[in-house]
């Protein structure tokens, strides 16, 4: 039988035919393909601006600049996340205060506010797997600390929480077009969308070396610019977001049903919330053997994420304290393969190898 991965980014002739017409174009960097992708995703977002860069790395960086992040100042992160989440504050020379996970895997809004002191200036929370947080939590927390909110929306692009689309509830957002993500590019790239007009216009300028204009530099800033190729592409595919996302959807419902009865712990989904399936992750102690039994035959699983960011050694320095269900789940979490991508047949062939597995 072949292999069943991960993810499966889509490739097709729209796409190609896509791509062609923009390197026959001869407009490589930030031309007509970026400009009319910035205004879709902001539109398909329900904010006002999107500036395109080249990693969401990059824009949660761009962002916490153009929000006067500066030494000394905190910001409440959850531990169990991507590593970059957290690289941006560190790169961004402010301190990332470490909050635990919740039952939905995503930041705790209790943990965070025992976590605040006079120092916080904001909070980055994680949409992660493709569920959103307790945005209404999240939301009421940063009002009565004056905090700022950064949606980190790089794992639930078009992922809703009441149904409003996440990355319109803060005072910006970034999301990720790597290419197992939702809106798949072909390569690294990222977005910041916000409606704040001023954070808008620091982020278009620090993209691009600080620029104002082709020839004056108003402050330090970087190369993080967007390429046509990837834009053309991308366009292309955010057409198709809200299918693939019901798509996930129904891959989901189909590996629940397959797999109730089991000594699995399944994703859940959040009241209020529309959950994306950018992952589909179970809980086992018995993670290791399933893996190993699953990748016998011929079926590829990850680990997002096995050792929580509180516990990297690039954070040693800031001595974090024990995050107890953080620490917990890390043991525990497997990835199973999903993606809009796959098929109804290679989700059934893992859920009877799974079913083997505990059945046996």
């Amino acid at each position: 039988m072949m292999p069943i991965p991960l993810s499966r980014p889509p490739v097709d002739d729209e796409i190609k035919q896509a791509v062609l017409a923009a390197i026959d174009s001869r407009q490589y960097v930030l031309g007509p393909q970026c400009r009319q992708l910035e205004a879709e995703l902001a539109a398909a977002t329900g904010v006002k601006h999107a500036v395109l860069t080249s990693s969401a790395t990059a824009a949660l960086w761009l962002t916490l600049r153009a929000l006067g992040v500066k030494a000394g100042d905190e910001i409440l992160v959850p531990s169990h996340t991507a590593f970059p989440t957290v690289e941006a504050i560190c790169l961004a020379e402010a301190t990332p205060v470490f909050v635990d996970a919740d039952e939905f895997y995503t930041l705790d809004p209790a943990d965070a506010e025992a976590k605040a002191t006079p120092r916080t200036v904001g909070i980055v929370p994680v949409h992660l797997y493709g569920q959103p947080v307790d945005l209404t939590a999240v939301q009421d927390l940063a009002s009565r600390l004056g905090l700022w909110l950064l949606e980190d929306c790089a794992q639930a692009q078009g992922a809703e929480w009441n149904g409003q689309r996440v990355g319109s509830f803060g005072r910006a957002a970034v999301f990720s077009f790597y290419p197992s993500k939702n809106l798949p590019g072909m390569g690294d790239g990222g977005a910041v969308l916000t409606s704040d007009d001023e954070v808008v216009a620091r982020c278009r300028r620090l993209r691009d070396h600080g620029r104002v204009d082709r020839n004056v530099h108003a402050e330090i800033g970087f190369n993080l610019r967007f390429n046509e190729l990837q834009a053309a592409a991308l366009r292309v595919l955010l057409r198709r977001l809200d299918a693939m996302n019901g798509r996930r959807r129904v891959l989901a419902e189909r590996y629940a049903r397959g797999l109730a009865g089991l000594s699995l712990v399944l994703p859940g989904e959040r009241a209020l919330a529309r959950h994306v399936y950018h992952l589909f992750v179970v809980r086992t102690p018995r993670r290791a053997a399933l893996a190993a039994f699953l990748k016998e035959r011929g079926i590829q699983t990850g680990i997002h994420y096995p050792i929580p960011t509180h516990r990297q050694p690039a954070i040693e320095r800031f001595s974090p304290s024990p995050l107890a269900r953080t620490e917990r789940l890390v043991e525990e979490i497997l990835t199973l393969p999903m993606s809009a991508g796959h098929e109804d047949a290679e989700i059934d062939r893992v859920i009877a190898a799974v079913r083997e597995f505990f059945e046996a």
